[in-house]
């Protein structure tokens, strides 16, 4: 990606855009969605713009999709009992609107929309 066509969340992790960031660590970021579909909705994001989506991420470092869903498993411990939904959208047709790797915590019931 050129600087012009960095993903919102690369410009969440520079820090140039405002989030609730719940977590991060040296490889990943943690963050309230801005439009939650369930009573928790929070994004965990890699902070590398190098996989476009899960399939990308899963063949080319399985041990970062693992980090993710560790941190996902973490964070739903904390703020929902343990109980969680972990979702990727890939591809447009699918939802995906960001295509910078990210996954959707939900925990509780989910309300209309879509997860993008």
């Amino acid at each position: 990606m050129s600087e012009t066509e960095r993903s919102i969340f690369s410009r969440i992790i520079a820090r140039e855009i405002p989030a609730t960031i719940v977590a991060e660590t040296d490889t990943l970021i943690a963050f309230e969605d801005i439009a939650p579909q369930a009573p928790v909705h929070l994004l965990v994001v890699p902070k590398t713009e190098s996989y476009r989506n899960v399939a990308e991420l899963a063949s080319g470092d399985p041990g970062l999709m693992a980090e993710m869903v560790a941190l996902a498993q973490q964070l739903a411990t904390e703020r929902a009992g343990g109980d969680f939904r972990l979702v990727f959208n890939t591809g447009p047709s699918a939802g995906q609107t960001v295509f910078h790797v990210h996954a959707h915590v939900l925990a509780g019931p989910l309300g209309e929309g879509t997860l993008a």
